[in-house]
């Protein structure tokens, strides 16, 4: 069936078409208000003129949903840009596709799950589980699983079976800003403690006190009463945070749930001092409980009272295989009390003497909500990690306390009474001092202390009425690095249960509690905590039951009235973020372009224009967007569809000027596929109409006479044009003559093809919507020749292979480079000697102004010489850049041109060879760089090309194809980024060198374009500084580049390097000679410094000086050469008058060594008898170290073992210097012998350990003592725990009967400020302050104050 373009760019049938038969459009529809109908779709197929409102109308029917009370969206879009309900458009215009599946999903609509048509939805049962309403659920019924709880945390999704809506819970989520899962947990527990909400609601907030950011009980306030009047599923905490003083990290850190606790009450009650709250948390959450210790010989008992807020149950005790199986078990074992007998005995003040004794605790009164945090985080000492026990521990929905109460009257005459010590150990249940303060008021309340009235006012409550309920369970599924937290609360109202689990509420049953109990459904022993559940109960809340306190919710009718402000003041603001997310979903939002006439560059924007605005207060939009006022008239402008990607005019919007955006731009998307361009025109010009078939043509007029290519002019062409209308076309925007025309299309970067066949179509050719062609008309006779032959063709290959690069020159001072050996190239006259150490060079604007002047004549030879490959070659015998002599040296005029610009011929005659070069000190001498070049990427202007005549005939490459046959890229600023191969040449066999074995030219006949001129930098890199700016064929190989760079430079190619800089100002050696410049790009910057070039097989290496008792024992001292074949002591030879010149170390041969060098590890000690690349392996940019030495070498053998030591002096608490011992094996014995020898300690009393980490090998002189693995059992070094294997080591030893030094805790403190600050400037980690888990606080004053001395 035959396939046609509909109006929407749609390939439909034709008999379609026709409206023979209308086309569908499939929609599938993904529900995702509800985890139980995420996995489910709707599926729905339509005709393609259905409306979107009639499409909604659908999706709600068969949803069993209200219509308007969810959103769709395309489930393809990133912001998920919802569709618009109220549009009478077609789908097809909305963005639906006819004959494809149309993907999206239904969402909440303003935070709110849709609400249910159906009148059976009903309330859930007790079970949690509600059949009746799965009846709106489309497809299969979801899978059993777990209600209420999972029973591990598996996922991130925590799936429920029974997720209701908020209507049907009636309770609020809370959004997890990141790991905010424990704090969600403890605020939907306070909101559902009834007295705790209440008596925030009785305070009223002044603003005339404080700013309500930073108010954190305003902002729990604010908090609360969005819980309980919000109509969202889910609010955000940010605001909370906010007012704790948090930055957006402190959501990427989880804490425990019992620490945010204590350390927000302890806020709330410095926020609430002076005011009515003040005692509200000691009220509700605070017990007392004694601390005694009796004498079992007189009965005389010490004591003390504390406080408490929670009371921390042990699941496991220390050192026990058994566990506590409830919560019952484990308060009977806090009160147990423990007998101090033996060694532990306590001094009895009444007798006088140590006697035996029992200590315990025992409950003075219990607190109207009581907190129990079951401790299942510990210690293992075996793997020395942090664990949590999962095991097992039940817990009563109904507690009785009153075995646990204090009932007998433990004051008596004998009885010693201490005073209230408060909570002074940061709430823990009892200190570890004890007073001895007496105090008048001994008679402490038994029982509950209720505080109806004041915290005076003490009603002593009986031991029956000591029952509590649970109503909360704070759950942690996870392990002790993480995990996730959610709560289980019981509503006081309806006495359910539901799982507040972040933004999902959901009912759940008693069965959903027992599961948290933890543990597993089989015995295994010890090892059952390994094998329990992950998910278990880390935090219990039960209130007092007592119905003259227990209180219930305040309804909103029943609000102080600055609570009703705050929920008007709520509603307000929720109805204007509904009204701005209304905007926001009627607003399009596209790219907007436009050539800026003052800035002449293209300017960038956002439009956000509302979909019922007109094109033409759309253009007025985008003209003050792009600041065009004053400018150009508005009426000079008009906005038209634009694909930047091709820089393509789609279509103008002639007409239209009235129609709403929402329809030109077909819908509210999220992104759309195409771009606005503001365009302008001059008063005296005329829009030209653009219409949606055509394709833009970028034609560039080629001038073969001046060898020039113009800028681009713009065509609008079609695709069924024939090639002889698109050149009638092209002279009329022109002018040029279409008989004798060429064209010629660039189909993709540099792939060039004529276009000669006449009849053939615009689309036959290859022609899509942005293309570029260059046109040339003239009468010669270049267009009777094969195009790949024409001038024309080299013309065009040249221009798209020509990149533009800053280049980089050194400083040149007539000193340096007159001790430098220069190498002449031999030409005709090579037997002249080059006196190279006379003079000074001639600068850079020397060398220009010379060669510019002695080109012009040269350029008029050149124009009248034929154009055959033979003639070409005799002239640029004598013209090319490669026989340049040395500019030092008076260049003939005749023969040697001084032309910048250049169509360069590297020559390889078996005459002009380089003279072979010996190695000598002098070569060596200066290979180091003298100068060092600003790496600043430079910018300018890219200047337009200027080309020179081509030889006739391909190009040969190095690779040997004929350049035509290669596609270069010619790519514009949006391409570029192509992967770039880095120049390191870590080749096996070194790096390329310029000659070959014979010293002959490696480099091949090529003629390839090159063009140098003066360039000054911008940013005054400093006096002296040069630089080019280049304009060269890529092809050209590295060894040309440099040949061509010769007269600029000053030198051979051979005396310099060239660096590639990268746009970190990163620099790399480029140094594969035979490689093209292929992985260069426009703009790239170019380094040049002064040293030999490499050779084959040779190998720039780094010397670093290795300075073992020094603060920075790595220090650089130069670059030099190591040749394959070479032995360490021919290198030492070379280096010795480098260091003496350039470093001023003035060595003998036998007092300095060469050694590995790992990072700042020292290494093996390299003998002076081996082979570089026989016993040493060596790469490019290889490091060593250079060791001077104090006396003559000791290392004569590879099985000899260089160890630096160094003693440690308890006694004095400081290191002594390093000092190197050669071992002649790897015996422990001999090094202890020896270090015994060297130090004076006697053998029995030396001990040794082998340091840590990166040399130095650094430690605190406050962990050395203990920290290091002192005298190790092994009788050999290359063994465990040691692995001694290589020279380098370090060994610290010490006197094992030397006591180590007693410090005061002052002197402690100040020796550990040094050590701290020693350590950190020699970039060691303090190993006594590591990085810990960042500590959980509340910032009372707004915000964190950054510690000076925090690390």
């Amino acid at each position: 069936m035959e396939m046609v373009p509909s109006e929407e760019k749609q390939l439909v049938p034709k008999e379609i078409e026709s409206a023979a038969e209308e086309p569908r459009v499939l929609c599938i529809v993904q529900d995702t208000t509800n985890a139980k109908t995420v996995n489910e779709r709707l599926t729905i197929n339509l005709p393609a003129s259905t409306t979107v409102n009639k499409f909604f109308e659908d999706v709600s029917h068969k949803a069993g949903y209200v219509n308007g009370t969810f959103c769709l969206a395309w489930a393809s879009a990133g912001d998920m840009a919802p569709l618009d309900q109220a549009s009478e458009m077609s789908l097809v215009l909305s963005g639906f596709e006819a004959g494809k599946k149309n993907f999206l999903q239904l969402t909440d609509k303003d935070g709110e799950q849709p609400q249910i048509a159906s009148d059976e939805s009903g309330t859930a049962d007790s079970s949690g589980l509600d059949d009746s309403s799965q009846d709106r659920f489309i497809g299969p019924l979801p899978r059993d699983g777990t209600v209420g709880c999972s029973s591990d945390y598996s996922s991130p999704s925590y799936s429920y079976s029974s997720i209701l809506n908020k209507s049907e819970t009636g309770y609020v989520g809370l959004v997890n800003q990141a790991m905010t899962c424990y704090l969600n947990s403890l605020l939907q527990t306070l909101f559902m403690t009834p007295e705790f909400r209440n008596a925030l609601y009785n305070w009223e907030f002044e603003d005339s006190e404080e700013d309500p950011v930073t108010s954190i009980p305003y902002q729990l306030q604010r908090l609360f009463v969005l819980l309980q009047t919000s109509k969202k599923r889910a609010i955000e905490t940010t605001d909370v945070t906010r007012s704790f003083g948090w930055d957006s990290s402190e959501a990427w850190q989880q804490h425990d749930v019992q620490e945010l606790c204590r350390v927000m009450f302890d806020a709330l009650e410095q926020k609430w001092k002076q005011t009515e709250q003040a005692d509200l948390i000691n009220q509700l959450y605070q017990g007392k409980l004694k601390d005694y210790v009796r004498c079992l010989e007189c009965g005389y008992e010490s004591w003390r009272i504390d406080t408490y807020l929670d009371i921390p149950l042990v699941i496991r005790p220390f050192g026990a295989s058994q566990v506590f199986g409830s919560v019952e078990e484990a308060l009977q074992a806090f009160i147990q009390p423990e007998t101090l007998d033996g060694p532990n005995q306590y001094f009895c003040e009444r007798c006088k003497k140590k006697c035996d004794a029992r200590k315990g605790l025992r409950f003075l009164h219990f607190p109207y909500l009581l907190t129990l945090q079951l401790k299942r985080f510990d210690f293992d000492y075996t793997t020395m990690h942090r664990i949590k026990l999962n095991d097992r521990m039940t817990f009563p929905e109904e507690l009785d306390m009153s075995p646990f109460i204090d009932v007998e009257d433990e004051k008596s005459p004998q009885t010693e009474s201490c005073t209230d010590s408060g909570a002074e150990n940061e709430g823990s249940c009892h200190s570890d001092q004890m007073s001895n303060d007496f105090s008048t008021d001994d008679a402490v309340d038994e029982g509950i202390c209720l505080d109806n009235t004041s915290s005076a006012e003490r009603v002593l409550k009986p031991k029956s009425s000591l029952t509590f309920e649970l109503f909360s369970v704070m759950v942690h599924s996870g392990s002790a690095a993480g995990g996730h937290y959610y709560a289980c609360i019981k509503s006081f109202s309806d006495s359910q249960w539901y799982s507040f689990n972040d933004q999902h509420v959901s009912k759940i049953t008693q069965d959903d509690i027992r599961k948290t109990y933890g543990g597993s459904s089989g015995s295994r022993g010890y090892y059952s905590s390994a094998f329990a559940s992950s998910t278990n109960a880390y935090m219990l809340m039960y209130r007092l039951k007592d119905p003259s306190r227990n209180s219930k919710f305040l309804e909103v009718e029943d609000f102080p009235e600055h609570i009703k402000r705050l929920v008007q003041r709520e509603k307000e603001s929720e109805e204007q973020e509904k009204r701005q997310r209304e905007i926001e979903r009627n607003t399009c939002k596209i790219k907007l372009f436009c050539m800026h006439p003052v800035k002449l560059m293209m300017m960038e924007n956002k439009l956000e224009v509302h979909k019922d605005k007109t094109l033409r207060e759309a253009t007025e939009m985008a003209y003050k967007l792009m600041d065009l006022e004053g400018v150009v008239p508005l009426d000079c402008c008009r906005l038209v569809k634009y694909d930047e990607f091709h820089e393509y005019l789609e279509r103008s919007y002639e007409g239209e000027e009235d129609m709403p955006m929402g329809l030109l731009l077909g819908g509210v998307k999220s992104s759309y596929m195409f771009d606005l361009l503001l365009e302008i025109r001059r008063p005296d010009q005329a829009f030209q109409p653009y219409k949606p078939g055509e394709v833009m043509v970028k034609v560039h007029v080629v001038d073969l006479k001046s060898e020039s290519i113009a800028a681009p002019v713009s065509v609008r062409a079609y695709l069924n044009q024939t090639i002889t209308e698109f050149k009638q076309l092209i002279a009329q925007a022109t002018g040029l003559c279409a008989e004798t025309m060429r064209v010629v299309l660039e189909r993709c970067y540099n792939d060039l093809r004529l276009l000669y066949v006449p009849n053939k179509t615009l689309k036959a050719e290859g022609f899509f919507r942005s293309n570029k062609v260059f046109v040339e008309s003239s009468d010669s006779t270049d267009h009777q020749v094969a195009f790949t032959d024409s001038v024309l063709w080299k013309l065009l290959d040249r221009h798209g292979n020509t990149i533009r690069l800053f280049v980089s020159l050194p400083e040149q001072s007539p000193g340096s480079l007159a001790n430098r050996t220069i190498c002449p190239k031999a030409s005709a006259d090579s037997e002249d000697s080059f006196d190279g150490a006379k003079g000074s060079r001639k600068s850079v604007e020397a060398i220009l102004e010379e060669s510019t002047e002695k080109l012009k004549n040269l350029s008029l030879q050149q124009q009248q010489q034929t154009s055959s490959t033979s003639d070409s070659q005799k002239s640029s015998e004598h013209s090319d850049f490669e026989h340049i002599e040395s500019p030092a040296q008076e260049p003939d005029t005749t023969s040697q041109p001084s032309q910048t610009e250049n169509c360069t011929r590297v020559a390889s005659d078996t005459e002009n060879q380089f003279p072979s070069e010996e190695r000598s000190d002098s070569d060596v001498n200066n290979d180091r760089s003298t100068s060092s070049v600003d790496s600043d990427i430079l910018s300018s202007s890219h200047s337009s090309d200027t080309l020179c005549n081509a030889d006739s005939g391909p190009l040969p490459l190095a690779n040997g194809l004929d350049s035509h046959s290669i596609t270069s890229s010619r790519r514009s600023k949006a391409h570029e980024g192509k992967k770039e191969t880095w120049d390191t040449a870590e080749e096996d066999s070194g790096t390329d060198s310029e000659y070959d074995e014979n010293g002959k030219s490696k480099a091949e006949a090529q003629y390839l374009y090159f063009k140098a001129e003066p360039y000054s930098q911008e940013d005054g890199s400093g006096e002296g500084q040069k630089c080019l700016l280049v304009h060269v064929d890529k092809r050209i190989t590295l060894a040309a580049f440099k040949q061509n760079l010769e007269p600029f430079v000053g030198v051979p190619s051979t005396q310099f390097k060239v660096f590639r800089v990268y746009a970190n100002n990163q620099e790399f050696e480029s140094v594969r000679l035979n490689e093209t410049l292929s992985s260069f790009s426009d703009d790239n910057k170019i380094t040049i410094r002064l040293g030999r070039a490499l050779k084959k097989g040779e190998y720039r290496v780094k010397v670093y000086q290795l300075l073992v008792n020094d603060p920075e024992p790595c220090k650089f001292l130069l670059d030099t050469v190591f040749a394959k074949g070479m032995t360490v002591r021919q290198s030492k030879e070379e280096l010795l008058p480098q260091l003496k010149d350039q470093c001023k170390l003035d060595l003998s041969i036998d007092r300095f060594r060469l050694r590995k060098k790992t990072w700042k590890n020292p290494g093996t000690v390299f003998l002076d008898y081996h082979v570089y690349e026989e016993d040493i392996n060596i790469s490019s940019n290889w490091e060593v170290f250079l060791e001077v030495l104090e006396e003559p070498e000791r290392m004569k053998s590879m099985s000899q073992l260089a160890v630096l030591t160094r003693r440690w002096c308890p006694a004095q608490m400081k290191l002594e210097a390093f000092r190197e011992v050669v071992l002649e094996s790897s015996s422990v014995e001999e090094l202890k012998e020896k270090l015994s020898e060297m130090s004076g300690i006697p053998l029995e009393n030396l001990e040794f350990a082998k340091g840590r980490g990166t040399f130095p090998c650094d430690i605190s002189v406050l962990e050395i003592h203990q920290d290091l693995d002192w005298n190790p059992k092994v009788s050999t070094l290359n063994v465990w725990p040691l692995y001694i294997c290589d020279d380098g080591a370090v060994i610290f030893y010490r006197d094992s009967t030397e006591e180590l030094m007693e410090l005061s805790e002052e002197e402690r403190n100040e020796l550990m400020k040094k050590e701290s600050s020693r350590l950190l400037k020699t970039g060691h980690r303090v190993s006594y302050s590591p990085r810990k888990e960042k500590a959980l606080k509340i910032y009372l004053d707004g915000g964190p104050t950054k510690d000076p001395g925090q690390d």
